[in-house]
């Protein structure tokens, strides 16, 4: 199928991502994107930017290379109840972000509690996309989250990045396997994004597309392929 856009890509802002903002979108440009979007690491990651870094997004086009731009944030989830690293009044400035677990900025949780968070995420307001829940380190119950995000009008990642056979996260293709699946039985929506941390894997959605050839999930259930299907996740890329 057509595929359009990356929402989840890292710069130097990160503080481990190789590249400059230009140079990604210059990426997404030369491999034919029309949607970029930048979503750098929230404050608790160690090693990121800090809250300033996300107020000024004003000064950046969004337009580069012929590429609209979205300039968001992965933000980290912190604790049970969803709790989220920026505060609303960033929140709301961006265009869009990501909610993800991270191993250094959240405890080892029962299922439970790890359900509870990211369905404490998703019932924010501000966050548009559940990121990489694929992570056999943090188990969680499929049932409830993709149900909550299909009812809370969220999508839910397949994040082509845990798919690498280096890919820190334990056992995504199994993982991605049991929520697809149910995304398909709640109608639940999904985006397929790269997780760039450099220029080379901007758009490499290679191993998330066979995934989900694989799985047999309905076209109308992935948001990739136009403009138009993205605008009621992020309805700022009307403006």
């Amino acid at each position: 199928m057509k595929d359009i856009l990356d929402l989840h890509t890292h710069t130097i802002a990160s503080g481990h991502a190789y590249n400059t903002l230009y140079e990604m979108a210059k990426a997404a440009s030369e491999k034919g994107l029309s949607v970029f979007g930048s979503t750098d690491h929230a404050p608790k990651m160690p090693g990121t930017c800090s809250d300033f870094y996300f107020i000024n997004f004003k000064v950046i086009p969004r337009t580069l290379y012929g590429v609209n731009i979205l300039m968001g944030s992965e933000l980290n989830i912190l604790d049970h109840t969803g709790r989220v690293d920026l505060r609303r009044g960033i929140l709301e400035k961006l265009d869009y972000s990501i909610a993800s677990i991270h191993q250094p900025c959240y405890k080892d949780s029962t299922v439970s509690q790890n359900t509870s968070a990211y369905v404490g995420a998703i019932e924010n307001p501000y966050v548009t996309i559940i990121g990489h829940p694929d992570d056999s380190r943090f188990p969680f119950d499929y049932d409830t989250v993709v149900s909550a995000a299909a009812q809370n009008h969220k999508l839910l990642e397949v994040n082509s990045s845990s798919l690498h056979p280096l890919s820190s996260r334990l056992d995504a293709k199994e993982n991605y396997k049991k929520m697809l699946e149910r995304c398909i039985h709640y109608g639940a929506s999904i985006v397929v994004n790269s997780d760039a941390h450099v220029v080379e894997d901007v758009g490499n959605h290679v191993r998330a597309y066979e995934l989900l050839e694989e799985m047999n999930v309905p076209e109308e259930l992935i948001i990739n392929s136009s403009i138009e299907r993205l605008i009621p996740y992020i309805p700022k890329l009307e403006a």
